[in-house]
This record gives structure tokens, sequence and C-alpha cells, in this order.
């Protein structure tokens, strides 16, 4: 008897009852939870993703464009500009009443095939000064680098009241229309010089021999 009693109790030992078992494994499943709850908590969350910025192409609003640094009124070499490319200073710091006017005689010339490229606009007295040596460097001498670069004090570039337009074909249409435009050729060893010196419709005065008067 001794030993069957100590046989049971080991039995018993071994043994839960029901209501024991699935207590213990609720109390299992409440402590995965919430360990997962806390494991998710505690991770970062994912970063917001920005949202994308539009462009000129993407049929969005364009993303804005910085100010270019030390943008001078120096235009690039790689691509041409037009008199509506607004990105540029050399365009948009010409005098508003000149940009104006370039800009519907280059939708007019348009129709007749031809288009405008601005090959320069306004320029900042630095820039305007680095020509002027070049021209002396290339000329050989201030009083022949005068005939096609002005000095910053003179120079009707740095005002932002001229604009210099090319190819060929686009000079020729404007000084054949550009006066009904106000739009007229300055200097007449430079066919590419125009500035608003005549109301729309009216009279160009006659070029000058050159920059230098």
């Amino acid at each position: 008897m001794h030993d069957d009693h100590v046989a049971n109790r080991s039995t018993g030992a071994r043994r839960f009852p029901g209501w024991m078992t699935a207590g213990i494994g609720a109390l299992l499943v409440l402590t995965l939870s919430a360990t997962w709850v806390v494991t998710t908590r505690s991770e970062p969350a994912a970063p917001a993703t920005a949202p994308a910025e539009h462009s000129p192409d993407s049929g969005g609003a364009p993303a804005e464009v910085p100010p270019e640094a030390a943008d001078d009124g120096e235009l690039p070499d790689d691509r041409e500009i037009t008199p509506f490319d607004t990105r540029h200073a050399a365009v948009t710091r010409l005098d508003k009443r000149l940009l104006e006017a370039v800009q519907e005689a280059a939708r007019d010339a348009r129709d007749d095939g031809i288009e405008f490229v601005v090959t320069s606009g306004w320029r900042s007295k630095e820039h305007q000064q680095r020509l002027l040596e070049e021209g002396i460097e290339k000329y050989g001498s201030l009083e022949k680098a005068r005939e096609f670069v002005n000095t910053p004090e003179k120079s009707t570039h740095v005002s932002g009241k001229a604009v210099d337009i090319g190819p060929t074909d686009a000079d020729d249409w404007l000084i054949r229309h550009g006066s009904a435009y106000g739009l007229c050729q300055v200097y007449a060893n430079e066919m590419w010089h125009f500035e608003l010196l005549a109301g729309p419709g009216g009279t160009c005065p006659a070029p000058l021999n050159n920059a230098a008067g």
C-alpha cells in the first residue's frame, strides 16, 4: 500500500486538472501578446515619404527654381535661351517694357517659322567689365574694344535696356519688323543688339556706327 501511495502521488504530480491547463495556456497567450505590443511600439516609425517635386514636364505645378549661384547675367553655352525662359536673370532683369516687346515679337516671328534666342540680356557690372577686358585682349586696345563692348557705366545691358538676339535669321526678321514693337537695331556693326527706341509702329533712329558712338 505504501508503494502504491507513493506511485499515486508521483502520478498526480505529473497530471494537471483541465482548468489549470487552460489557465496556463491563457496566461501564455496574454504574455506573448503583451510582448508583441511592446516590441511593435518600440520600433521606430517608418519615415514619411516626401512628396515628389513637380517638374515642368510632369503635368503638375513646376518646381520652384532656385536662383543660380553667382548669377551675373551670363548665359549657359550648352542650351539656347528664349525670351520666355525666365529662370535666368539675363531675361528676368531686362526692362519690363523691353521684355514684353521682345516676347510679343518672338510670338509673331514664330508664326513665320523664326525662333528667337537670347544670346545676352541683362548683365551685372562685373560681367560687363569682364567682357570689356576680354575685348581689349582680343582687339589689342581699349579704343578698338569699345567699338563692340561698352564700359559698365555706359552699357545699356547693365541697365537692362538692351538685348542681343540670334540667330541671323531672327536678327534679319527683327530688323525688318522690329519697329512695329518699338524694337530697333542700335549699332550698324551689331545686327543682334536691340533696344526699345521707338513707340510701337514708330520709326527707329538710324543705327550708330558702333558702341563707341
